[in-house]
């Protein structure tokens, strides 16, 4: 690999991880309802506010050794992981599909499917903010993509329409209203081949860790769907087209 391209990933994986320190900040507020903005960022246990120093993403968690810089309380792994993962998945969100700036609407969806992954997995709520944020995705998508914007919107209903007949018809236990409007944003982002596909393997992913968790670690019945479907999301986006294309060659 050629130094320029190397030093290239560095610095995405950087920002990867500056943005995966904000996703920490919303994964832990929004749920309680807490300002993302105002509030300066603080010790959950002894209140201490950090310094500019103390915020340096991953490598501040790795030089304090997990730990308070003042209370020495130990710091949930939850920060390295949500920051380290960010950067790697926008690594190889570049790797996939090159870079450009549709490359660029992924990284930033891939960080949307993961902040409220942790929150829906958590809480059994998907919050409105986030779809929000990838509607917006979508509707830049589409404007960058506008000959093509009919499939983009049948992609906004494709699942989500079937998603809400399923709500309807068991009065909301079968289904969302989050993981409704979930679908619909990122149909509108993906189109409505990918979503479909993105559903289909988001429901088989959830069926068989689910099964598995119920078995292994008595897992209630009840499952938080929003994870599932962000990972058949990401699946679908970065390799979509080509597993389309494969399945497709069977019957040309």
């Amino acid at each position: 690999m050629q130094p320029e391209l190397i030093a290239f990933y560095i610095i995405i994986f950087l920002y990867g991880i500056i943005i995966g320190s904000f996703l920490n900040v919303c994964i832990y507020r929004i749920p309680k309802g807490e300002s993302i903005v105002k509030v300066r960022s603080h010790c959950m246990a002894c209140g201490y506010q950090l310094r500019w120093y103390d915020l340096v993403p991953l490598f501040s968690y790795i030089a304090l050794r997990g730990r308070c810089r003042k209370c020495k309380a130990k710091l949930s792994l939850q920060y390295p992981i949500i920051e380290a993962a960010n950067g790697l998945l926008y690594c190889l969100t570049f790797y996939v599909l090159g870079f450009t700036v549709y490359s660029g609407l992924v990284c930033l969806l891939v960080s949307a499917l993961l902040a409220l992954s942790v929150i829906d997995f958590r809480t059994f709520e998907i919050p409105l903010g986030f779809n929000v944020f990838i509607l917006t995705l979508g509707l830049i998508h589409l404007a960058l993509d506008y000959p093509n914007w009919l499939q983009y919107v049948i992609g906004l209903v494709a699942v989500s329409g079937f998603f809400y007949v399923i709500y309807i018809a068991t009065k909301g236990r079968g289904i969302g209203g989050g993981d409704i409007k979930l679908m619909a944003a990122c149909g509108l982002f993906l189109g409505w081949r990918l979503i479909i596909l993105a559903m289909v393997a988001g429901c088989i992913i959830g069926a068989v860790i689910h099964v598995a968790r119920m078995r292994i670690a008595k897992a209630d019945r009840v499952l938080a769907m929003g994870p599932y479907l962000s990972v058949g999301v990401f699946l679908a986006v970065l390799w979509g087209n080509n597993l389309l294309n494969w399945y497709l060659s069977f019957y040309v």
